[in-house]
């Protein structure tokens, strides 16, 4: 679990440093990403590299959190895209080789919850 923790860190701050040598080593050649929100889906490590090396605007990505379990993890990123703050949870699966085979990318938009419930919670 402590590889497995330290190489779903690695992930997100090696990206966040435009390290793309490091953060290529990270990943299995025929990598999968997935973002389910948009229907997208890239294969192989080349193209994925190259998909968050030309990601547009300035942005930038910090861990809030990590939970690993085997060959399994999945992080809350705190993610600034220019001027707007969201968050964002990515699942990752390693191979037997230690590398990252599969990503599961998920952005939720904020929203405004229903009318009713304002008794019961607290907005921040």
């Amino acid at each position: 679990m402590d590889e497995t923790r330290r190489i779903a860190v690695a992930y997100v701050e090696s990206c966040e440093q435009r390290d793309w040598a490091a953060f290529e080593a990270l990943l299995a050649e025929d990598v999968v990403y997935e973002m389910p929100q948009t229907r997208e889906r890239i294969s192989g490590r080349e193209r994925f590299v190259r998909f968050n090396r030309e990601y547009p605007g300035e942005w930038h990505l910090s861990v809030r959190r990590v939970v690993a379990e085997g060959l399994n993890a999945v992080v809350w990123m705190a993610v600034s895209v220019g001027s707007e703050q969201v968050d964002a949870c990515v699942w990752l699966d390693l191979s037997e080789s230690g590398r990252i085979s599969r990503i599961t990318d998920f952005w939720p938009e904020a929203y405004e919850p229903p009318a009713g419930r304002e008794h019961l919670v607290e907005r921040w």
